[in-house]
């Protein structure tokens, strides 16, 4: 599998903790939400893209196992706003909410 994330993928993903993996896949799907509603598609699918790339590295990353079922959980839901059709009813605001909090953990703990 060839990432966009080289240097993540090689082992620097790993030593981050979960809460700054997270916060760094929120990061992409804000990229993503903000490039679709600027009606950049093109953009938008890439960041989204980059987000599941984060995400599997994250669902890959060994300390993270007894987060598993969360974490495919979030997998399927996001696919389901961005790529389907949304029977979960997720929100814009519901994403940007849901990963504030992380952001907000991750800087808390520097």
């Amino acid at each position: 599998m060839k990432y966009q994330h080289q240097e993540l993928a090689s082992g620097k993903w790993s030593k981050l903790t979960f809460i700054e993996q997270m916060a760094n896949i929120g990061s992409e799907v804000g990229r993503t939400i903000t490039w679709k509603n600027q009606d950049k598609p093109n953009y938008s699918e890439r960041a989204f893209e980059r987000a599941l790339e984060l995400l599997h590295l994250t669902i890959a990353d060994i300390k993270n196992k007894h987060h598993l079922r969360g974490l495919t959980r979030l997998r399927e839901a996001l696919i389901d706003y961005f790529s389907f059709d949304n029977e979960f009813k997720s929100s814009d605001k519901l994403w940007q909410n849901y990963f504030y909090a992380f952001n907000f953990a991750a800087r808390r703990n520097c």
